[in-house]
């Protein structure tokens, strides 16, 4: 919980830990009245640090005993540290503690789930397990020795290879497991549960097998192997592209229904939410198996970009995460369709981190300071990290990326390093001075480049001049940012030689490309080769000819968003005003192409070309968001492109009907996305046929993607087919929690105007559980994140949420600051909005015990500061 005054921690301020671990022998006797911790530590000071007395961290032990080399030892003890004042230079220390995991909501450190007990150490949960250096650059060798009733938890696991087991008096059991690997304390995990356990083995490429484990709920192991043959292919797609190979004789994974996070990968013990692990056709969408497949490989890849190689402190978080997303989205690009990665990759950038960098909670990829870690679990952190590794690959080419990450892991395998000391070796390996290029990691916000062309026909000259900028940078200083380019001729041909890689160093710069007869079309930062807004006075022609004859995937998509973008955005101006909204034949014909074209240019692109802007993503161009406004006209446009390709629509939805069993596969996934998108227009016009031919989808579907597709149409439909699927759809599935989940998400993110009153009735219906993430997040977070129902101009949206953030920080904390972050844009709407929410943020910054998380992220929000 929060103290009277939260501290903030800089990265300026760091320094090594005064005293240094060896090894950890841990001890564990779960009983029902509490678990009991027996921690033995080696310990020595540190060379580099002076005679400072031992301060551990812990937060909420019940300390039993602590000794010293066998002694009992003098310990002053405060809720967050025990410190013993004289120690010498190599001890051994042994704490005994008594913690509660029954009633640990928090999910963090030890705790209950109905299966069993499970941790969550990542980023500061070990000291609610012992007291500890519970810092990332301590790093030691463990071994831990877990006892429980053999009936209630018959499966015993940590870190490492198992080396003992028995049994004990009363029914209970005890079993040992030591890690060969040091690692630092936030990838310890235990768990000890009744699980069914799916086992497999892996030939690794020089000829070692690994045991390969995944434990789940009882009566769930027929939805595992996906993730089973997820965890292969990325084990060896690791091989190939990288040349890591696993260096374990064990690998699990353990799945959890009530989790934090998405995943977490605790060396050889991975411990996942169930979304990422649990899937069969019936209960899971095409979305779902190509998730668990991203998640599955970014924890395997965590092996080594994160526990081989792993941050010196929380500040180079970036430094895993970034590197590790940037793996996992490789992996997902040639394992699935790659006309269509790069584009929901950016897509969901645009969504999500772009607002964060122009909000309240904009931070550098490497922030310079934190109230509580938890909160920098972020967008910027991850994805916008892993642009930046994106924009070191497209500057020394994937050979010398290869060759720099060989070179990271030579100078740095067993150590806790910085994100200077990734891309030094990146440096290396390459010749590539990088120096310019390290502001990405050190300042807040998204670069805005402004570009211009001018054509010199006489002189057959095309100038591209770009300036950059970054209003939320401490300086001006100029980024280095790589732009790739390409000029298309008027029959739709790329000119010679004008495929390049510009790099834009300076804050106004301009490239000529001579012998060009004609002026061309300029296809600019083509497949979004850095993360940045670019603005070029693109006409409706010029645009139109890139979406049709663009060969850059993300860029012909981009040509059709920014199309979309600014028709929507005029609209909303008209209705605002009063106006009717005007759309263009150009447009609709533009689509028209696209639906005839689904065979030749892939039905996973036309259904991705087909989605116009999301409104959050919109809403960012705006100065003052009208969310109504926003939202009716980009429902008009839906409404438009519906009434004039309704025939269009129908025809390639019975074109792509299914004709075999269901596969995940690319193309499928492809063929059921394309008709799904085409049943959701269709349901625009709310006709009797339209409606009829989504029930007939959903009563008659033999997959979880097509069901959910017709049921969420539904539900984004005010009519009488709605309510009697929402039924049927829950009898079906209520004890399915990922899918139940489905079911508040499609009720929680529809554009109806009673959206909130159902919203109120969920948090009171069984399905819905306060103290699980999964519910919270498919509910709450998801309504938070429904532009036109939260932001609902009597404040009803604000006030609601804001009692549920009051209501779920003292049970969990992570999660109600994350709830908190549903407020970040409110200072973006108009005087009547932003009075209505500062009151909704203001009643949750007045309640007393408030935590840090929550603390923090309100104190940013109303624009104050959090010390």
């Amino acid at each position: 919980m929060k103290t009277d005054t939260p501290q903030t921690v800089y990265l300026k301020d760091y320094t090594p830990p005064a005293y240094l671990v060896d090894t950890v022998d841990l001890d564990f006797n779960i009983e029902p009245g509490g678990t009991t911790v027996t921690a033995t530590l080696a310990m020595r000071r540190n060379p580099a640090s002076a005679g400072q007395p031992l301060v551990l961290d812990g937060d909420e032990l019940e300390t039993l005993s602590v000794t010293l080399d066998g002694a009992s030892v003098p310990f002053a003890q405060s809720d967050s540290t025990l410190t013993i004042a004289d120690v010498p230079a190599a001890f051994t220390l042994r704490t005994v503690v008594r913690i509660q995991p029954d009633k640990n909501t928090r999910l963090s450190g030890l705790y209950r789930s109905k299966d069993g007990y499970f941790t969550q150490c990542e980023a500061q949960g070990f000291r609610r397990i012992t007291w500890f250096l519970d810092r990332p650059d301590v790093m030691a060798t463990y071994t831990v020795t877990l006892h429980a009733d053999q009936a209630t938890y018959p499966v015993l696991l940590a870190n490492g290879n198992p080396v003992a087991s028995g049994d004990e008096p009363n029914g209970r059991h005890w079993a040992r497991w030591a890690d060969p690997f040091k690692k630092p304390a936030y990838l310890f995990a235990v768990v000890a549960g009744k699980l069914d356990g799916l086992f497999d083995t892996f030939q690794t490429a020089s000829g070692r097998t690994v045991q390969l484990a995944i434990y789940v709920e009882p009566g769930k192991l027929d939805q595992c192997p996906h993730a089973m043959a997820a965890l292969q292919k990325s084990m060896r797609w690791d091989e190939q592209r990288f040349g890591l190979e696993c260096d374990l004789e064990h690998y699990m994974i353990v799945a959890v229904g009530d989790f934090n996070m998405g995943a977490m990968e605790n060396k050889g013990l991975n411990i996942f939410n169930t979304k990422y692990v649990l899937a069969r056709s019936d209960v899971a969408t095409d979305v779902d198996f190509e998730n668990i497949d991203r998640v599955v490989a970014h924890e395997y890849f965590h092996n080594w970009t994160g526990n081989r190689v792993t941050c010196r402190d929380w500040f180079q978080l970036s430094l895993k995460e970034g590197l590790t997303v940037f793996r996992d989205q490789e992996f997902g690009a040639d394992l699935h369709d790659q006309s269509t990665a790069r584009i929901r990759e950016v897509r969901g950038l645009r969504a999500a981190q772009f607002p964060e960098d122009s909000g309240p909670m904009a931070h550098p990829v490497r922030p310079a300071s934190f109230v509580e870690i938890n909160n920098f679990y972020t967008a910027t952190v991850y994805e916008k990290g892993a642009e930046v590794v994106r924009m070191i690959q497209t500057l020394i080419g994937r050979d010398g990326f290869r060759k720099g990450m060989d070179e990271y892991f030579r100078r740095h395998d067993g150590q806790a390093v910085t994100c200077e000391d990734f891309v030094a070796a990146m440096a290396a390996a390459s010749g590539f001075d990088f120096t310019q290029f390290m502001r990405w990691y050190a300042q807040p916000g998204t670069p805005q480049v402004a570009a211009t062309a001018r054509y010199d026909a006489p002189a057959r000259r095309y100038t591209l001049s770009f300036s950059q900028s970054n209003p939320r940078a401490s300086d001006r200083q100029p980024y280095l940012i790589p732009i790739r380019v390409a000029l298309f001729d008027a029959t739709g041909n790329i000119l010679p030689g004008s495929e390049q890689t510009l790099l834009l160093t300076e804050t106004t710069q301009a490239f000529a490309f001579e012998d060009i007869g004609a002026e061309p079309v300029p296809s600019l930062l083509r497949d979004f080769s850095a993360p940045v807004v670019l603005d070029f006075a693109y006409s409706p022609q010029q645009l139109t000819h890139l979406l049709a004859f663009e060969s850059d995937a993300f860029n012909a998509w981009e040509a059709g968003q920014r199309l979309a973008s600014q028709l929507i955005l005029e609209a909303t101006a008209a209705i605002a005003t009063g106006r009717e909204p005007a759309w263009p034949a150009g447009f609709v014909d533009a689509a028209r192409r696209l639906l005839h074209t689904h065979n030749q240019r892939g039905a996973a692109f036309v259904a991705e070309a087909l989605t116009l802007p999301g409104e959050s993503t919109l809403a960012e161009a705006l100065a003052e968001i009208d969310p109504d406004a926003l939202h009716a006209a980009r429902n008009a446009l839906r409404r438009h492109l519906a009434e004039q390709l309704a025939a269009e629509f129908a025809g390639v939805y019975a074109a792509l009907a299914a004709s075999a069993a269901y596969s995940p596969s690319s193309a499928e996934a492809g063929r059921r996305a394309l008709r799904n998108t085409c049943l959701g227009y269709l349901l625009e016009l709310n006709t009797e046929s339209a409606r009829q031919l989504a029930v007939r989808q959903f009563d008659s579907a033999d997959n979880m993607t097509d069901q959910f597709a017709a049921l969420a149409a539904l539900a984004q439909t005010d009519c009488p087919e709605r309510e009697p699927a929402l039924a049927d759809f829950y009898q079906r599935w209520q004890h399915e929690a990922l899918v139940v989940d489905k079911w508040l998400v499609a009720q929680s993110g529809s554009r109806l105007p009673s959206t909130l009153a159902t919203v109120k009735k969920l948090t009171a219906h069984p399905a819905f559980d306060i103290t699980n993430p999964n519910k919270v997040y498919s509910l709450l977070r998801n309504f938070g994140a429904n532009l036109v129902r939260f932001n609902a101009a009597d404040g009803s949206g604000y006030a609601f949420l804001a009692e549920r953030i009051i209501e779920l920080d003292p049970l969990n904390p992570q999660v109600a600051s994350r709830l908190a972050r549903c407020f970040d844009r409110w200072k973006k709407f108009d005087a009547n909005r932003q009075t209505a929410a500062r009151q909704a943020l203001e009643m949750i910054r007045r309640q007393p015990g408030l935590s840090g998380d929550v603390f923090e992220v309100i104190s940013k929000v109303l624009g104050q500061e959090s010390t």
